[in-house]
């Protein structure tokens, strides 16, 4: 382990933390306990109180490790419910930049002053985070924008708490069983990856291009554009929105309005962003959407996307469509396709209790339906089992739990499951549509003309061989002569070894026998007998060391 120059007070902040949460129930879950309800039976026992400990101590570590927390949310595989719980609402709790540090950045990065930019620019910030805060400002035009300003030296100090993080993890995958079962390595980098770009604006703000172009076919629903010729890598200038969280809406406003045509619009878009688009907005969380005066909903803070492949999406489809039928057998078998199974993986019982929990959940109202969680639950017992599910699957997990929850808010007797099935059909029809479609065919029309040009010469290549008898077929198996070889080897060693054991035996008994052939003053034929069994058992000694050296040497 290297450790990094002047890193001595985080290493040892660091390891203050692990001491002080070593003995709690931090990694303890068990996904038996989900599907049988025996978790019920012992929540008395279950100290609710750590996990707000345990969230209070990454806030009083840093903003580094706050968002560590936030992404550690997501993991059920790592994490038991409660934990999972109290790290989802973790907070940042950080004081403002002073307005002159503002102003400085916003004009170093533009090279446009405050005063010719904006009609006016609000001093005191509207919201404060672990990596920047926002303003409200009003261009000159009079259109009403919101600044966001990356705080000065949070990139150095993230990469330096980055690089203490990767050495003792480097170190706790060497020497811990459970950290390389867990891959934390592999956490730390999706961590580092999910971190840098959450760090450059102009992520953020091609992030916000690309959902509003997807999403411009959706009435009710808003994502806030960029200013691009007011944003950098350290500030983003974006339309300003006037709405209140999701959350904070009371039941007068849902009696007032039906927000029913609302939630659904909703929906859909989110499973077009999973299942089509393949570019989602990944941290939907309550906070994030936002109610207008004019009832639409606004989509705010793109630092955090997820990006599916086109066979994920596809998975994606036959998992939601599965679980909306509750077919567990399917569920399970879907998830399978997208992970990796470690030598000692339980599919069978990965099966029983998968199937078990999508037929659980058949049984519960509309209400009370969480697919979010029941994804969440279905990939513990893929860890429980020795399963190792892909990342994506998690993120689908956390979207679609907080989708849950603001689905919730907006409309509680929404049947989420039921536009899931409806929606993900006709989208599965429509991306067919699509990939039967000209531009799709123009890589494989590619490949198609270049097997055709070379299939003339080679069938005339072939056919010739066969005509002349010299057509091979190499193949690459088992060296049957080889290995006969090497068995006969092995049974002449046996064998040998027998007759030794034998001989020994023999001379044994006949030391007994009355003679006068002696030798030494020694039964003659005993002794003779004795000395031809040494004689082999040396050579036989010999032989087996020097051929292992050989084999030792050619590997």
């Amino acid at each position: 382990m290297k450790f990094v120059p002047g890193s001595a007070d985080r290493y040892v902040k660091f390891l203050r933390f692990i001491v002080r949460h070593w003995n709690s129930d931090l990694f303890e879950h068990a996904s038996d306990q989900i599907v049988t309800g025996e978790a019920e039976d012992q929540s008395s026992s279950i100290d609710y109180e750590k996990p707000k400990e345990l969230a209070d101590d990454l806030r009083k570590m840093g903003p580094t490790y706050v968002k560590l927390g936030q992404l550690l949310s997501t993991r059920p595989d790592l994490l038991p419910d409660h934990y999972l719980e109290a790290l989802a609402e973790l907070q940042d709790d950080v004081d403002s930049i002073d307005f002159d540090l503002v102003r400085e950045i916003f004009e170093e990065d533009t090279g446009i002053r405050i005063s010719k930019a904006f009609e006016n620019f609000e001093e005191d910030p509207m919201a404060s985070a672990s990596i920047g805060q926002v303003h409200r400002a009003v261009l000159k035009n009079g259109k009403k924008v919101a600044v966001k300003i990356r705080r000065p030296g949070v990139k150095k100090s993230f990469l330096e708490d980055l690089d203490t993080l990767e050495e003792i993890t480097e170190l706790a995958v060497k020497h811990i069983g459970a950290a390389r079962r867990y891959a934390l390595d592999e956490v730390l980098e999706e961590f580092r990856f999910m971190l840098l770009n959450e760090l450059d604006y102009t992520r953020e703000a091609n992030n916000l291009i690309a959902l509003g172009e997807n999403l411009r076919s959706y009435d009710k629903l808003i994502v806030p554009q960029p200013i691009t010729d007011f944003s950098s890598t350290r500030v983003l200038t974006m339309d300003f929105i006037d709405g209140t969280k999701v959350t904070a809406l009371g039941s007068l406003k849902r009696l007032e309005s039906d927000l029913t045509p609302l939630t659904e619009q909703l929906v859909k878009a989110y499973l077009q962003q999973i299942v089509f688009d393949g570019f989602a907005h990944a941290d939907p969380h309550p906070g994030n959407i936002h109610l207008t005066n004019d009832e639409k909903l606004a989509l705010i803070d793109l630092g955090m996307v997820a990006r599916f492949s086109s066979s994920l999406q596809e998975s994606f489809l036959k998992l939601m469509i599965s679980i909306s039928q509750y077919d567990g057998e399917e569920v399970a078998d879907v998830m399978l396709e997208m992970s990796e199974k470690s030598e000692d993986a339980n599919l069978p019982e990965f099966r029983k209790k998968i199937t078990r929990l999508v037929l659980d959940n058949q049984n519960k109202k509309v209400r009370d339906m969480e697919t979010g969680r029941l994804i969440i639950q279905m990939n513990r017992i893929a860890a429980e089992s020795g399963i190792k599910i892909a990342v994506e699957l998690n993120i689908l997990g956390k979207i679609l739990l907080n989708m849950d929850k603001i689905v919730a808010s907006l409309s509680p007797n929404f049947d989420f499951q039921k536009t899931i099935y409806n929606n993900v059909e006709k989208m599965m029809m429509q991306k067919a549509k699509e990939e039967l479609k000209p531009r799709n065919f123009f890589s494989k029309a590619i490949e198609s003309k270049r097997l055709l040009e070379a299939l003339p010469s080679r069938i005339n290549k072939i056919t010739s061989d066969l005509a002349k008898g010299e057509f091979t077929l190499n193949v690459n198996t088992i060296d049957e002569k080889r290995l006969t070889a090497d068995f006969q080897k092995v049974a002449n060693r046996i064998t040998l070894g027998l007759i030794i054991a034998a001989m020994i035996i023999g001379a044994a008994l006949l030391m007994n026998v009355p003679t006068t052939f002696k030798i030494f003053g020694y039964p003659g034929l005993p002794l003779l007998f004795f000395v031809l069994a040494a004689l082999a058992g040396l050579y036989l000694v010999i032989n087996i060391m020097r051929k292992d050296e050989d084999l030792g040497n050619r590997k």
